[in-house]
């Protein structure tokens, strides 16, 4: 298995946590320019990572140039909350959530970040029709937690 993370603060921490997985490969890469040879994977996942990409279509291409054909893509990454009533509090909530942030780690502005950029985020059909303009098929997506988190599916053919 490889990880990829452009951040390597976040590749170390993550390596730390599985010292004891040996068959993981670490690589510090920006996943718009992947090191890896073409049709290369079976599975491509990705995880609260996208939304921070600087070019997302250029990125879900690289994904599909890496995986294999039969290969699956899975995104899982905040969305949008299509319910009104649960939006409404989950706009109060995420208003909030710089001001616990403040309160619990002395920060509010990696909270700010998070809220700007979840906001800023394709909704799930946005982020359907961006996969689907890379060539992947039997696109679809699922909604968790009344939108909050949307899980997306893709294969390359």
């Amino acid at each position: 298995m490889d990880c990829v993370d452009e951040n390597m603060g976040m590749l170390n921490l993550s390596k730390e946590k599985f010292k004891n997985q040996k068959y993981i490969k670490w690589f510090c890469n920006n996943a718009q320019k992947l090191p890896f040879k073409d049709n290369y994977f079976d599975y491509y996942t990705i995880s609260f990572g996208i939304r921070n990409i600087e070019n997302i279509p250029l990125a879900l291409k690289e994904a599909y140039r890496v995986l294999k054909p039969g290969g699956k893509f899975s995104c899982l990454e905040f969305s949008k909350v299509n319910n009104i009533i649960l939006n409404k509090f989950y706009q109060i909530y995420s208003k909030s959530i710089p001001k616990i942030g403040k309160i619990v780690i002395g920060k509010s502005e990696p909270y700010k970040y998070l809220i700007e950029s979840i906001e800023k985020f394709y909704s799930q059909e946005e982020l359907f029709y961006e996969i689907k303009k890379q060539n992947f098929t039997s696109i679809s997506f699922k909604n968790l937690s009344g939108g909050v988190v949307a899980i997306h599916s893709a294969w390359k053919v």
